[in-house]
């Protein structure tokens, strides 16, 4: 009989992965680390992985996790693992995914053929990508890596229902999102709402149209990150200002700047917010009410042992 898939995890990563092998058939791997005086990491894989399908979870907040991702998926693939499968919930460098200027630096490209030249695992590596910015990332991605993108879209739904009930608008924070939220709220069976921006600054957006009937009623806006929240709360803004009676936020990725969820409830644009926990901090973050976590476990585990 074929044993269950093996689960290691980053540092940060460890309590989503123990979720993903709680919510399915999984064993858990672990890994001794420590930290030499000079902050030189040691790492080592302390379970034995020799022909197993082995899953890595961890997310790229920063250059320390992505390289944390890249030694890991090397050892293990040194140690003889059948498959390997990275489990990326949230891939960051979004911000440069293109360059738009002459000699930008595309890092999001650059950190997927970092992840491709990890060594190819006895019958092959998957990259598992959630709820991307740009759909044209997973095409970064090079060799014998096959690049997955699983959406949220169902974890996202039930906190859209949460918050909305029955009767509500889905918006959007600007137009570029339209066709997402238009999808979304078909299978809500609700209206969209659209506002449009102009963008002032990296960190500053005007509000120049809106197309909605939002009069008395709620609305749940959805994008897929919320880093400063600042076109958020000009959106919220622009919707109140329409009549809508409360605003809700929800999104896939709380990236949440430092200061930046306090001074989305200071501004007292919206009534709560909801995300997932594909940023680890999410959870620290998280009151029950204002901010509400939903996990991506089962959702993961689900296309883990469904792709077998």
């Amino acid at each position: 009989m074929k044993p269950p898939m093996l689960l290691f995890a980053t540092e940060r990563y460890q309590e989503l992965s123990e979720d993903i092998a709680g919510a399915g058939d999984f064993d858990l791997g672990s890994v001794e680390r420590k930290v030499f005086p000079d902050g030189e990491r040691y790492r080592r894989i302390d379970t034995d992985c020799a022909t197993r399908d082995v899953v890595l979870v961890g997310g790229t907040i920063g250059d320390t996790d992505m390289l944390e991702i890249y030694d890991l998926a090397c050892g293990l693939v040194h140690l003889g693992v059948h498959t390997l499968t990275m489990v990326l919930p949230w891939f960051g460098y979004q911000t440069m995914e293109r360059a738009s200027k002459p000699g930008e630096i595309v890092a999001a490209k650059n950190r997927a053929r970092l992840l491709s030249s990890v060594p190819t695992a006895g019958s092959g590596n998957r990259a598992i990508l959630v709820d991307l910015h740009s759909e044209g990332i997973p095409h970064y991605f090079e060799g014998n890596v096959r690049p997955v993108h699983l959406h949220a879209r169902s974890v996202v739904l039930q906190a859209i229902r949460d918050f909305g009930g029955e009767d509500f608008v889905l918006g959007a924070t600007d137009a570029g999102r339209a066709k997402w939220v238009e999808s979304l709220a078909n299978d809500l069976l609700v209206d969209a709402a659209f506002v449009f921006k102009r963008r002032l600054s990296d960190t500053q957006t005007e509000i120049t149209a809106l197309a909605a009937d939002v009069e008395d009623r709620s609305v749940v806006i959805y994008d897929d990150m919320i880093r400063t929240g600042g076109s958020l709360v000009s959106a919220a803004r622009a919707y109140k200002e329409a009549g809508a009676s409360e605003v809700y936020a929800v999104c896939t990725h709380g990236v949440f700047t430092p200061k930046s969820l306090d001074d989305i409830r200071d501004s007292e644009a919206l009534e709560g917010i909801a995300c997932t926990n594909t940023r680890p901090h999410v959870q620290s973050l998280a009151d029950g009410d204002y901010l509400r976590v939903y996990s991506v476990a089962d959702l993961i585990a689900q296309y883990l042992l469904e792709s077998v």
